[in-house]
């Protein structure tokens, strides 16, 4: 009997950078591997399958969440951004545009969380203090830098949203 629940599939509906999707999913098949394998969008990282890191974070519902702690079953009827959908008719968000022109990056992988992450603090602080960014990347682990030109990179980004 496990086995037939297991191959069980159910209906979601979810919109995705602003795209709907309507499929059906394994009740266990969890957000962050729906949205790589299933919609090919791979800029969600999978880090380290324990939630500790971050890599895989997204906007749900408008709220930064770590997509590995999150069931696809779950997403139904959801609003989700990834990395994917932050740019705009091709023109780089400015959390992306920071990351880039502050050097925020180091081998890439964390990137995506960590903006996804950023984006989220600056939607609900839109002028955040360094110990404000700190706090709010708590959950994001980075393994190749000191984190300064991450935060720096945010603060860049919050000022080019504030104009």
């Amino acid at each position: 009997m496990t086995g037939e629940a297991e191959r069980m599939a159910v209906p979601i509906s979810v919109n995705v950078n602003g795209v709907r999707h309507e499929t059906e999913v394994e009740p266990r098949l969890l957000l962050v591997y729906f949205l790589r394998e299933h919609l090919g969008l791979t800029g969600t990282h999978v880090g380290c399958d324990t939630s500790q890191c971050g890599a895989c974070t997204v906007h749900f519902n408008g709220r930064a969440v770590k997509s590995c702690t999150i069931l696809a079953v779950q997403a139904n009827r959801a609003q989700i951004t990834t990395i994917e959908g932050l740019a705009h008719e091709g023109t780089l968000h400015p959390i992306q545009e920071g990351f880039r022109e502050k050097h925020g990056a180091q081998c890439g992988y964390c990137t995506p969380g960590m903006i996804m992450s950023a984006g989220y603090l600056l939607q609900t602080s839109p002028n955040p203090t360094d110990e404000e960014i700190k706090h709010a990347l708590e959950g994001n682990l980075c393994r190749c830098t000191g984190y300064v030109n991450i935060v720096e990179a945010i603060k860049w980004a919050a000022e080019r949203i504030r104009r």
